[in-house]
């Protein structure tokens, strides 16, 4: 054993103090999850007066005693990597491998181009950010190069065509993730013929990619996944390529998958998820005998599982989610065993044929039903099941192995108690079982042996119990998402008690009553950042003491008291639906994360302080709706605000409404109906360019509404409700003529959304065929006008008839005369109309009455007319 230098094991110990080893190895996890590495800290061996070419992790040559190689790669190391790193001084290197560990966004030193001697450099996960050097191209020795899963590296061109001008005996290139937005594909043209691994997953790469890789003469692997602006052609004759693995998923290469199979004689894996097929389904679909992984998910094939098409002998990942399959999986083994090689009139009727090589079936988002088959519990070697969102039915039988890692069967129909068996499953991380109807009571020890659980949820199994009164004398150390949301509690879960790492926790929909008992607080004391205790008998909650928590849910719950101060790193709280009293504490001001506030439904009162107005940028959800407010808005809406849904509805506000609302450029929904607002039409909202839903219903607004004072003025309205006011003259026919929303308000297949619905669901009150109704979401092709209950006068203009998408008109109880409009026929997706308690004369035309008819929606209100009609 060679002896080392002393300035090189000097340098080494100088590397490994400046890194500490943190409580949260979240990174290193990946190494023991995807690579079966057990992630330690390698640098524990390295001791000052020891021999570092002992060390773990150094190797040294067996002549000159020099460091040639270091790999601490999943060693949970956290710090970071200064250009004045001792590193940089170990000039005889030839292996680095920093993989899987954390160092805190270090900028990609030029200096990792100077080690002239480098084969192999792998910095792959280490949390590195900023350009890749140019002098990375004098590594001109290197074999394999990995970059991969950085997030924030960027390549630019020139440094990638020296880089490959550079490296003639590359071999495996690995650039996941790494930024190449402004890289020409065509750069990569001249890669080395040596090259037997490519990886370019998710790089943002646009543009046709090189034709002539594809005729590299040693290339095995190539991934060109999540490219999604990346096109090319696929060599169609002559193509003797020696690729085992080819991934084109989310890319727009032309798939023609008979001519790729028949051609890659070699091909093992194959990803073609998301993918332009130039064939249809079935007739595209080739003898797949080779493959021995195959992802075809997102391509909205149907019919029957293609499984005669697969060599189950061989196959270890199958990936068909996100499909339109139909059918039941137990016809599976009866095609199994027609498949087999030594098929014969008896082993037809066998039904025990296991694919004993299969570690991963993907089936998810289908339409398959049946129960799950007794073959699919008897794999020997299952590490992923996913068969969530399909119709399934039936038991959860026991699994025969403990093999599982990844279990997800939410979102179907099945039934029964959670089997025994999963207590055993001992390599377990993620488990959903959640929205199905599993009933029994399941003893929480359940999951004490499993030590590697990530994430269970068990939520939405209203059958389903949970034994909360044994004793507690296990921990599950990696456990941080738990989710338990109507599953029948009572009270809160003793077993959350070791429970110190947690960071997202749901007991929502249970019925969990009184006070939060104390030893709560300590569950995730310095991890929690997600906690949803909504739906439940809460009567009092102290104190929040979780420092990292961003989201808080605790509505409909009986919380009485003054409201509790939340953290001062939360970005979403919501207390809606209890009984809190008293004043908002100006404190919750201070919060400058704080993006969704929902306090609507309390008995909150005084008036609303001005630094709710002027509150920071980030703020976009202010809902203050039926509590006791008084006193007037505040006039602070400062410029630069960033707020999207105001919502002070049901309050005792008076006043005028403050006009530094034009402000507030990103707001799209503002409900102030229902107070004692006064004051004239705000018609300098219609400089909002966003707003979307405005209701003043129910208020003392006065006066004309009279012309708009602006070219483009509530272009993108959709809903607009100033009833029960005291607004008089004409209806506003110029208005009428910009309401550009109510006018073309169509949906492209899958298109259809809802206002605010990627982080807070915005709801409505809306008078709907007369009766008052809550929309717990806003469509965003829901369009409806309501002026009722003023006193408008005049006729109805024609100018109505240009808002041809418009679902509900509700002018009753004015003062309107002359005959109804005849361009209301144009009207025709029209589901209700009130003309009611006016002085109008005619007939509702009759295209309408026919077209409404026949498709039973229309609600004609002409009961109370003054005048006779006709």
């Amino acid at each position: 054993m060679p002896i080392c230098h002393p300035v090189q094991s000097s340098a080494l110990l100088q590397f490994k103090n400046s890194f500490s080893l943190p409580h949260d190895n979240s990174i290193s996890f990946h190494c023991d999850l995807y690579h079966g590495i057990q992630s330690y800290a390698k640098t524990n061996s390295w001791i000052n007066g020891t021999n570092c070419c002992t060390w773990n992790g150094i190797t040294c040559d067996n002549k000159t005693a020099h460091v040639i190689g270091i790999d601490v790669s999943c060693s949970q190391l956290q710090g970071t990597i200064h250009s004045n790193s001792s590193l940089f001084s170990l000039q005889h290197l030839q292996r680095l491998n920093l993989s899987y560990n954390d160092f805190n966004g270090s900028k990609l030193s030029p200096k990792f181009g100077w080690f002239a001697n480098m084969t192999h450099l792998n910095l792959t996960t280490c949390n590195l950010t900023g350009e890749v050097p140019y002098e990375i191209s004098y590594l001109s020795k290197l074999v394999s190069l990995d970059l991969s899963w950085n997030g924030n590296l960027k390549l630019e061109e020139q440094s990638l065509r020296r880089l490959i001008q550079n490296q003639t005996k590359l071999s495996e290139l690995s650039l996941v993730t790494v930024d190449m937005s402004l890289v020409s594909p065509n750069s990569f043209m001249n890669l080395s013929s040596s090259l037997t691994f490519l990886r370019l997953f998710d790089c943002q790469l646009k543009g046709r990619f090189p034709y002539n890789i594809f005729h590299l003469p040693n290339l095995h692997f190539l991934d060109l996944r999540y490219n999604h602006d990346l096109t090319g052609s696929l060599p169609k004759q002559n193509w003797s390529s020696p690729l085992k693995v080819l991934g084109l998923s989310e890319t727009r290469f032309p798939i023609d998958l008979p001519n790729l199979i028949s051609n890659l004689k070699s091909l093992r894996k194959l990803y073609l998820s998301k993918c332009n097929f130039t064939r249809s389904y079935p007739t595209l679909l080739p003898n797949l005998t080779q493959i021995t992984s195959l992802d075809l998910s997102h391509n909205n094939f149907g019919g029957q599982i293609p499984w005669f098409f697969l060599k189950f002998e061989r196959l270890s990942f199958l990936g068909l989610s996100f499909n339109n399959f139909i059918g039941q999986l137990s016809d599976v083994s009866t095609n199994f065993n027609e498949l087999s090689p030594s098929n014969n009139s008896s082993n037809c009727q066998s039904v025990n044929y296991i694919p004993s090589k299969l570690e991963s079936l993907c089936l998810s988002h289908n339409l398959l039903n049946g129960s799950i088959p007794s073959w699919l519990y008897s794999i020997p070697h299952l590490h992923n099941l996913c068969l969530d969102n399909n119709q399934l039915t039936g038991h959860i039988d026991e699994f025969q192995h403990n093999s599982v890692r990844y279990l997800d069967l939410s979102n179907n129909k099945l039934q029964g108690p959670l089997p025994v068996s999963i207590s055993k499953l001992v390599s377990l991380y993620h488990i959903n079982v959640s929205f199905n109807n599993l009933s029994g009571t399941m003893e929480s020890k359940m999951f004490s042996k499993l030590k590697n659980l990530q994430i269970a949820d068990l939520s939405h199994n209203p059958l389903l119990s949970v034994n909360t009164i044994s004793n507690v004398n296990y921990t599950l150390p990696k456990l941080y998402e738990l989710y338990l949301s109507c599953c029948n509690f009572k009270e809160f879960p003793s077993f959350l008690t070791n429970l110190e790492n947690l960071e997202k926790l749901d007991l929502s929909h249970n019925q969990i009553k009184g006070n939060t008992p104390t030893w709560m607080f300590q569950v995730g004391k310095n991890s929690l950042g997600y906690l949803n205790l909504s739906n439940n008998f809460l009567t009092r909650i102290d104190q929040l003491p979780w420092k990292k928590l961003g989201y808080l849910d605790l509505h409909s719950n009986s919380l009485q008291g003054p409201l509790p101060v939340p953290p001062i790193g939360i970005s979403f709280l919501s207390i809606s639906r209890n009984n809190l009293s008293g004043m908002i504490p100006s404190l919750i001001c201070n919060i400058s994360s704080l993006k969704v506030l929902d306090l609507s439904h309390n008995n909150l009162s005084d008036r609303i302080s001005s630094c709710l107005g002027n509150f920071s940028d980030s703020l976009s959800v202010l809902d203050l709706r039926n509590n006791k407010f008084y006193g007037t808005i505040p006039e602070t809406f400062a410029k630069g605000n960033n707020l999207r849904s105001l919502n002070m509805n049901g309050n005792q506000l008076e006043g005028p409404l403050p006009q530094s609302l034009v402000n507030c450029i990103h707001l799209e929904v503002l409900d102030l109906g229902n107070n004692k607002i006064n004051g004239i039409f705000p018609h300098w909202l219609g400089t909002l360019p966003n707003l979307r839903v405005l209701v003043l219903r129910s208020n003392r607004f006065q006066g004309t509404i009279g012309n708009p004072k602006s070219k483009f003025t509530f272009t993108n309205l959709q809903i607009i409700d100033i009833s029960h006011n005291e607004f008089h003259g004409c209806l506003p026919t110029k208005y009428f003529n910009q309401l550009k929303a109510m006018m073309n308000a169509t949906a492209k297949k899958g298109e259809l959304k809802y206002i605010g619905e990627n982080y807070y669901q915005d709801s409505v009150i809306v008078v709907m065929k007369g009766l008052s109704m809550e929309l717990v979401k806003i469509q965003n092709l829901f369009t409806t006008i309501d002026f009722s209950n003023n006193g408008f006068i005049g006729e109805i203009p024609k100018s109505i008839g240009k808002l041809k998408s418009l679902k509900g008109l509700n002018i009753s109880h004015n003062e309107l005369t002359g005959n109804i409009s005849s361009s209301l026929e144009h009207l025709t997706n029209l589901e209700w109309l009130d003309l009611s308690s006016n002085k109008l004369t005619g007939e509702i035309p009759g295209q309408l009455v026919d077209h409404r008819t026949r498709s039973f929606k229309l609600i004609k209100k002409l009961s109370s007319w003054t005048n006779t009609s006709r």
